[in-house]
């Protein structure tokens, strides 16, 4: 697993490679990163990655032949042909199952946007897919790059100390794509309030059992819609379907 990204901050990309879990497996050769600045690939004294856009309006464009050069240089030093993605607005909302898919892989190469955009033929020649973390804007695309990495890597076999870490957490298919259910550790009594009885009982069974509640009303109360996306990928058992009745019975 090898992730390259094609940005002008290349520095905020040791937090991956350094820190954490991410770190951790970075160090073990689990997976590798690189970053490749569009200004190593300038031709003028100052440097320019970026201009003013045709058609008027604020902001700078970011241009086009500086970006495809050090494109052409990740890809020639990777020697396969990986995903190019591009951290966008338009792009396809990126969540857990996107993760799951990207961990199946050998990686991709990140294109971190900033100013007003990138020049739109560098799109459309270059990129094989656009991704988004939400409705919202950020400065550029390497916090949006953070995220995605993080989220693949700790999915790689090796990199949590616990293999079920990952397969139980929100969102997972493991998990019907349902919230995780709520946490406790020690003291046994935190201000006045108790661990749940159950999670002291030993019983897995039982405990397994409270876990899959909570998480079904977790998920009832907090993102509905993922109930409905779980039933309707048949993922929820009668016992499951029994519970959530019971909280609609609750609420009337």
């Amino acid at each position: 697993m090898r992730f390259d990204a094609l940005t002008l901050f290349p520095d905020m990309f040791d937090v991956v490679s350094e820190a954490g879990v991410t770190g951790r497996a970075h160090k073990q050769g689990i997976w590798q990163m690189r970053t490749w600045n569009p200004r190593d690939y300038t031709t003028d004294v100052h440097r320019t990655v970026d201009d003013r856009p045709y058609g008027g309006g604020p902001g700078m464009v970011m241009l086009a032949d500086p970006l495809n050069d050090a494109l052409d240089q990740a890809l020639a030093d990777r020697g396969d042909s990986p995903e190019v993605i591009l951290l966008s607005p338009t792009g396809r909302r990126f969540d857990q199952a996107v993760a799951q898919e990207l961990a199946q892989g050998p990686g991709a190469v990140l294109v971190c946007g900033r100013y007003e955009g990138i020049d739109q033929r560098f799109i459309d020649a270059r990129v094989t897919q656009e991704l988004s973390l939400g409705d919202f804007v950020l400065s550029g695309g390497e916090i949006a790059s953070l995220a995605i990495i993080d989220s693949v890597i700790r999915l790689l076999p090796g990199v949590l100390n616990d293999a079920d870490s990952a397969r139980q957490d929100s969102f997972h298919a493991d998990n019907s794509g349902l919230l995780d259910s709520p946490h406790y550790t020690r003291p046994e009594v935190y201000r006045d309030q108790a661990v749940p009885d159950v999670l002291m009982s030993g019983h897995h069974g039982r405990i397994q059992a409270w876990r899959r509640e909570q998480s079904l009303r977790l998920t009832a109360l907090r993102r509905p819609e993922l109930i409905e996306q779980a039933r309707q990928r048949g993922e929820l058992s009668k016992a499951d379907e029994r519970f959530l009745a019971s909280l609609a019975s609750l609420s009337e």
